[in-house]
C-alpha cells in the first residue's frame, strides 16, 4: 500500500504483510499515532514466556505513553531494542526488503520490518506469548487473555501526546 515491494522468502510470515498495509491504511484515514497488536513471532514467547508482552516503539515519548497506560491497566510489557544493524538482514536483491530475516534476532527483525510501514509515532506489541493461557492461573482461566485491551483503553482515555 505504501509502494514498497517485499520479497516473500517465508510464506509463514504472511501476516506481517497484511499488518503493514493496515498500518498504512490507518494513516491514510488520518491516524496520527499507531499501536499494532499481533501474534507476530514465536520468538517473543520463547524469550519472555506467557506473562510479559514484547514491545517496540518509536519515538520513545510515544512508547512512554503506552507504559504509563499499561501501569494504570495492570498489564506488563517489555521494551525491546530496534537494533539498526539488523536491518541489513532484510535486504533483498529483488525488492525493497524481504518479509523475514534469519532466526537470530528474529523478534527484532520483525519489528524492523513493520517499521517500514509507519511514518507516524508507532508501537508494536507482539502478543504471541501472552494472548492465550494453556492452563488456568490463580487470576485467569485457560484460554484467550484479552491482553492489551485494558492498556489500549487507558491510552485512548489519556489522548495522544502533543
Amino acid at each position: 500500500m505504501n509502494g514498497k515491494s517485499v520479497d516473500i522468502i517465508n510464506t509463514d510470515a504472511e501476516g506481517r504483510l497484511i499488518l503493514g498495509d493496515a498500518m498504512c491504511y490507518a494513516e491514510k484515514l488520518g491516524a496520527t499515532h499507531l499501536v499494532d497488536i499481533a501474534t507476530l513471532t514465536g520468538a517473543v514467547a520463547r524469550a519472555l514466556g506467557d506473562q510479559m508482552t514484547g514491545a517496540f516503539g518509536t519515538p520513545q515519548a510515544w512508547y512512554d505513553s503506552l507504559t504509563a497506560a499499561a501501569e494504570r491497566a495492570g498489564e506488563r510489557y517489555w521494551q525491546l531494542p530496534m537494533i539498526e544493524e539488523y536491518r541489513s538482514d532484510l535486504d533483498s536483491h529483488y525488492a525493497d526488503f524481504i518479509n523475514t530475516g534469519s532466526a537470530e534476532g528474529g523478534l527484532i527483525k520483525s519489528a524492523l520490518f513493520l517499521r517500514e510501514f509507519a511514518t507516524v509515532p508507532w508501537i508494536h506489541l507482539d502478543i504471541a506469548g501472552t494472548a492465550y493461557f494453556r492452563k488456568k492461573t490463580a487470576y485467569a482461566p485457560a484460554g484467550a487473555t484479552g491482553v492489551a485491551h485494558a492498556t489500549l483503553v487507558e491510552l485512548a482515555l489519556a489522548g495522544a501526546p502533543r
